[in-house]
């Protein structure tokens, strides 16, 4: 019988509080240097974290190393636990998010990469707290990334087991064979493409602070602002809002491939089909919105910017329809426009979105591209067995065979994702909110999206909840950030049986 080795996942949460604390400690410059009262709160909650942290590594250090699979499953979802709750103390400590729900609800939001936020003002916020919340994005979204391309392989989840099983792509010649190895090729990649975005945001017109935040909210696929507009602040500043819609298109492709394209292999990049499909689905999404955006006329309309030349319309629909598809389909949740007011057509259209999702191996939310592209395949197949009952038909996944196991993963993926939304929705009615709203909470909630439908649209947030339904939202943000089944299998009577 093997014992769960409980030392082992307490030190690693500990290392993970220390790691985060210290995160909390960068933050402390930005209020100093803004001369703010909150300086003190971050500090403190820095601290508390960090002694936390260590105590929990300190008293478990001589722990076995012998780490399972069952381990592995705790530690992951247990060490996002760890980020949100201890990541709170920022909030709580400076008073600036007082009630704890909120805060937990804010954090989670961020180190999920979701985006939804319960502030009603958030230009009034202190810089610090600005910086530590756009931060929360940053780790999340490179902790997922490390998270899905080196880690949940080895637990025999998660959309990039196409590319660890017989399908090609990355794994006919990985990043490197060693999961340290690759773990630091993909911050190092993730942390020059922020700072690469940050320069040319800065030079397209944003201030230091403003550009630092969206360049870690872009790239985490995050989607937390500095503005109360989002990026509609920016509506008269064009190159800013194209800058950061090609950063969110990047941080939504897959980032072995991003890493081949850096070394000069484009012809990997587009004969991946996951890749073909999310190139060729964001143009065509954008040609069609950008049809329905000049055809629907309403004065109010937050993206009919009157030009006196016809192009400048054109220019100023296609921007806005590229800007939020983008960020809709990788997840960000950056807002340039609400989206809602684009004709009951158009919301329906972004809201189909939500259910699609970027690239496995990205800091994207949501289904992912790949598992709806083998969904796709395996339906035309079976119509093809109705035919030819007898014939061997396999699922080939860029050129290559997929096992039958990783389909059924995928089709039981889809359906339990698709099952959680419908219950989920039900249960934020219960809660209080209307029907529309409730779906669109929970789909955004699931999704890793931010803006939804509904009371939660573009130009609402998620404050008016009761306190049960952010509970459950945040919940749902865990789940989905974590590929499902990481976190749901710790409340099956199996995984606790000794084995």
């Amino acid at each position: 019988m093997k014992q769960l080795n409980i030392k082992i996942i307490i030190s690693f949460l500990g290392l993970i509080s220390m790691l985060n604390g210290l995160f909390m400690l960068i933050a402390v410059p930005f209020s100093i240097y803004y001369d703010e009262e909150s300086k003190w709160g971050i500090l403190y909650a820095g601290i508390t974290t960090i002694v936390l942290g260590f105590s929990l590594w300190f008293t478990n250090r001589n722990a076995k190393k012998n780490l399972g699979k069952k381990e592995g499953y705790i530690i992951v979802t247990l060490g996002w636990l760890m980020l949100s709750f201890t990541g709170a103390l920022p909030y709580t400590f400076t008073n600036t998010i007082p009630q704890f729900t909120d805060a937990f609800f804010e954090t989670i939001s961020g180190y999920s990469t979701t985006g939804s936020s319960i502030l009603t003002d958030i230009e009034s916020m202190p810089k610090g707290i600005l910086f530590w919340r756009s931060a929360t994005h940053w780790i999340g979204g490179m902790g997922i990334i490390v998270l899905t391309v080196a880690i949940l392989p080895l637990l025999g989840i998660g959309g990039m087991q196409l590319f660890m099983a017989e399908a090609p792509g990355p794994s006919a010649d990985k990043m490197h064979p060693r999961i340290t190895e690759t773990a630091k090729r993909l911050w190092l990649i993730y942390f020059s493409l922020t700072f690469t975005e940050f320069f040319l945001l800065k030079f397209a017109g944003m201030t230091w602070f403003d550009a630092i935040n969206h360049a870690m909210a872009t790239m985490s696929t995050g989607g937390f602002s500095t503005k109360n507009a989002s990026v509609a602040y920016y509506n008269n500043f064009p190159i800013i809002q194209y800058i950061i819609t090609i950063f969110m298109f990047i941080a939504g492709a897959n980032f072995v491939l991003t890493y081949f394209a850096l070394k000069g292999k484009i012809q990997k990049v587009f004969k991946s089909e996951e890749f073909r499909y999310y190139f060729f689905g964001v143009i065509g999404f954008t040609l069609v919105l950008t049809v329905i955006i000049l055809n629907y006329r309403d004065p109010n309309l937050v993206t009919t910017i009157h030009h006196p030349e016809p192009w400048g319309k054109v220019e100023s629909a296609f921007r806005h329809a590229s800007f939020q598809v983008v960020s809709v389909l990788t997840t960000t949740g950056f807002v340039s426009a609400d989206f809602t007011m684009w004709s009951s057509i158009g919301t329906i259209l972004m809201f189909s979105l939500f259910f699609i999702g970027g690239s496995a191996g990205s800091t994207s939310g949501g289904v992912k591209i790949v598992r709806h592209i083998v969904i796709i395949k395996n339906s035309i197949l079976e119509f093809k067995k109705l035919l030819h009952p007898n014939a061997i038909l396999p699922l080939r996944y860029d050129g290559a065979r997929v096992q039958q196991n990783i389909v059924f993963n995928i089709l039981s993926f889809f359906v339990l994702y698709m099952g959680i939304f419908i219950v989920s929705s039900i249960i934020l009615a219960i809660f209080g909110l209307d029907f529309i709203s409730a779906m669109g909470a929970a789909a955004s909630s699931l999704g890793n999206i931010g803006p939804a439908v509904g009371t939660v649209s573009p130009v609402d947030n998620f404050s008016h909840l009761s306190i049960p339904a952010k509970w459950t939202c945040s919940f749902l943000m865990l789940i989905g950030r974590l590929e499902l089944f990481t976190v749901l299998i710790l409340f099956t009577p199996f995984f606790w049986k000794k084995c």
